[in-house]
């Protein structure tokens, strides 16, 4: 993978944001009300008239020139209709994804629709229908199904028909083995996202390090071993999938390599070594029930105390977070015992809970760079251009030309 500096798009955001003007956004909570809600009307072009012009006709001629100048750069934006679909409005990053493609777009001055699809495939087939024959013109789509060729080939499918670009983002469209065979079946397709394995080799990496660090002080029972805790997203989701195995796998390497011995999971019966969320939302909800339980069984009364605590986002890790404060853990205070929570996104509730001294570090996944890519992308379609056009400084998969990736960062505070 070639690794480039991303491009200063939030100043070409910017500037299109002076052409044109802002308005609102709709969205749409549930299937039933796909269609719901009021439409973010484009605004018209414009620019100020340079305030030291001689006379007011030189500077009305001068304030054209700028203006057609500048919709000659970006396109006609005003004919935009963009349907914005969510895989569910409850997850922590993918809200903070939505929060900054909002803003992207209100500066583009664009028609768009937000949905939340819920965590249902079904729901999202059907919002993608009704979004397209009430108008859309591009679609952007957080798939519900990660990494089923069937699911995004099935939109892919509905765009192809109806003559209009989709961009995926943030969730795999297809797996490893199916790589580029969605993406690569329709010229008018990307997906913006993130290199799957990154996250789990950067949070191994700092794991790994943190522990052979603060060894003794981690092993609460002084058996010479680190036992964790492992809460999985979801089964089936390559992220989820990358994160579980290589957050262990790497952090074990460390290790070894500083004569330490390997983590060992809390429960010997589980041999999977994780505990998913059923659901699939990657909740705080799902990681607080699983903790509170695990807690009531493998504790420092009985000797046997969960010492680590490894998660594949920083929702799971606020619920395992509230699951320990709830037993004396990891209050902040600077007498109670706190166990190493460690987690995936860097959401704002996580980089405060680490500047509390309640969580111990996460892997930043780019929220802005998400949507400013995914913005770029919606303007290059708006405009009439190819969806790829003037992507050469983004991070492009070596494998698929239509496949960005947005770089993650460690963090453990600022």
């Amino acid at each position: 993978m070639k690794k480039k500096v991303l491009a200063a798009l939030l100043c070409a955001a910017m500037t299109v944001g002076v052409i044109t003007g802002c308005g609102g956004k709709a969205d749409t909570p549930a299937a039933s009300d796909a269609a719901a809600g009021d439409n973010k009307e484009a605004a018209s072009d414009g620019a100020e008239a340079p305030k030291q012009e001689d006379t007011e006709k030189e500077a009305e001629k001068e304030a054209e020139n700028v203006a057609d100048a500048a919709q000659e750069a970006v396109g006609d934006l005003s004919d935009a209709n963009i349907a914005v679909f969510y895989y569910t409005y409850s997850d922590t990053y993918i809200a903070s994804v939505r929060t900054a493609l909002d803003a992207q777009l209100d500066s583009l001055g664009v028609t768009y629709q937000d949905y939340d699809s819920n965590s249902n495939q079904t729901t999202q087939n059907e919002q993608i229908d009704t979004a397209i024959q009430t108008g859309a013109n591009l679609l952007i789509v957080n798939i519900v199904t990660s990494g089923s060729v069937d699911a995004s080939q099935t939109i892919v499918d509905k765009a192809s028909a109806a003559g209009i670009p989709v961009i995926f983002f943030n969730r795999a469209v297809e797996g490893d083995e199916d790589e580029g065979k969605v993406l690569g079946s329709y010229d008018k397709c990307a997906f913006v996202g993130t290199d799957a394995p990154e996250a789990g080799h950067m949070q191994g990496q700092m794991i790994g390090d943190y522990v052979v660090e603060n060894f003794d002080t981690i092993d609460l029972n002084g058996d010479g071993k680190i036992t964790y805790a492992m809460f999985m997203g979801q089964l089936g989701n390559v992220e989820a999938i990358y994160r579980t195995q290589y957050a262990v796998e790497d952090a074990n390497k460390v290790l070894e390599a500083a004569g330490k011995p390997a983590l060992e999971y809390f429960d010997s019966s589980n041999s999977d070594c994780y505990q998913v969320d059923q659901d699939g939302n990657w909740s705080a909800v799902a990681a607080n029930t699983y903790m509170t339980t695990n807690l009531s069984q493998y504790n420092e009364g009985n000797g046997n105390m969960i010492e680590l605590i490894i998660c594949n986002n920083d929702g799971m890790a606020e619920g395992a977070i509230s699951a320990l404060n709830d037993k004396g853990y990891n209050l902040g205070d600077g007498t109670s015992t706190t166990i190493p929570v460690f987690g995936v996104d860097a959401t704002d509730a996580a980089k405060q809970l680490i500047a509390d001294g309640k969580m111990t570090g996460t892997i930043k996944q780019d929220a802005e760079g998400m949507a400013s890519g995914i913005a770029f992308l919606a303007q290059n379609a708006a405009s009439g251009k190819e969806l790829m056009d003037g992507t050469d400084s983004y991070n492009i998969s070596p494998n698929v030309a239509n496949k960005i990736y947005i770089p993650y960062a460690a963090y453990t505070g600022e």
